[in-house]
């Protein structure tokens, strides 16, 4: 089943909050998967890629749940959109962090194969909304 129709298959009954969204699980996992990378990253880091990394990371997770809390269809898509920006800017954090050593090029690949679902989830949901 993809990513649509399991977002399609969730009853709206059963979705009481953002907490329900499968997309936001998923966003928190990435989350969660960049903490978890930064916290190895070098202490000269600190300040500037583990900032970035782990804010970017957070916001898309975060941009979802305002979303959905806005009164509006128009205001849930235009958060929705921003989460895409910001998992799009995670990723190239992420990519320059395997490029220039600071994290394997293999937890980055985990973590951007995780972005890819995200992102799935995020146009399904979009999509849907727009409609």
């Amino acid at each position: 089943m993809g990513n649509r129709e399991q977002e399609e298959s969730v009853s709206v009954a059963s979705i009481r909050s953002h907490r329900d969204l499968k997309v936001w699980q998923r966003a928190m996992d990435v989350a969660e998967m960049s903490y978890r990378l930064t916290a190895r990253f070098p202490k000269d880091e600190i300040y500037s890629s583990v900032q970035q990394v782990r804010r970017c990371a957070a916001s898309v997770a975060a941009n979802i749940a305002e979303g959905y809390g806005r009164e509006s269809r128009g205001a849930y898509v235009q958060f929705l959109k921003i989460a895409q920006g910001s998992l799009k800017e995670l990723e190239t954090h992420l990519e320059l962090a395997a490029r220039v050593g600071t994290a394997s090029a293999e937890k980055v690949d985990e973590i951007l194969a995780a972005c890819g679902e995200t992102g799935k989830m995020l146009r399904a949901l979009i999509r849907s909304l727009e409609c």
